[in-house]
């Protein structure tokens, strides 16, 4: 009795299984023509000459219109003129060099002129002296001037009957003879201690 009952069953597990069988028979195809390693893909032309691809159009954008850029405050203000170098600019250049006054030379002082010892003494504005003396003897007269350990002859006239010789081995010893028979004026000037020393002898009647 309970084997009977169990025959529907079985039956209709069967005839599932049997469905089940034909169904995936039956999907083989379309597996294998959906997978990529049998074939390739549609392209869109493919789809487009089958009619299956149909765009849809989309709603239309206006393209923005570019707004020009706002200015500058630099460029919003008015351009200042430009400042043109004022026609009293002076010159950039330099000064010609000036040459400094050439100081004029003081005046010389005047020589000062004093005596000493009978000599005519004449100092110049540099501090040299000048010394001059005049001899009168009775053979004749002379004049001798000296300076700077120089002793030097300027005149010598002999009297009437009288001859006059000079001798001077040295510039600072200097002899005037006025001469005539046995007798004679010697005038002897030489240099001693920065000054002229002079002699007068008479050597014979």
């Amino acid at each position: 009795m309970r084997s009977r009952s169990w025959v529907p069953l079985l039956g209709w597990c069967a005839a599932t299984l049997t469905s089940i069988g034909l169904a995936a028979v039956a999907m083989l195809p379309v597996l294998r023509t959906a997978s990529p390693d049998d074939g390739t893909l549609v392209s869109v032309d493919q789809l487009r000459e089958t009619g299956d691809l149909v765009p849809t159009p989309g709603p239309t954008t206006a393209a923005p219109t570019a707004s020009p850029p706002p200015a500058s405050a630099s460029q919003s203000r008015s351009p200042h003129k430009s400042r043109t170098p004022s026609s009293r600019t002076k010159s950039s250049k330099p000064p010609a060099a000036t040459t400094p006054p050439t100081p004029s030379p003081s005046k010389s002082e005047k020589p000062t002129t004093s005596t000493e010892d009978g000599w005519t003494v004449t100092t110049e504005s540099d501090g040299a002296r000048t010394y001059v003396r005049s001899f009168t003897v009775e053979g004749g007269r002379t004049v001798i001037q000296a300076a700077d350990g120089v002793i030097k002859l300027v005149t010598a006239t002999p009297a009437d009957g009288w001859s006059v010789a000079r001798v001077q081995d040295t510039p600072d010893n200097l002899a005037v003879y006025f001469n005539e028979v046995n007798h004679s004026f010697i005038v002897h000037v030489v240099w001693q201690a920065g000054k002229p020393v002079a002699q007068v002898s008479e050597v014979g009647t």
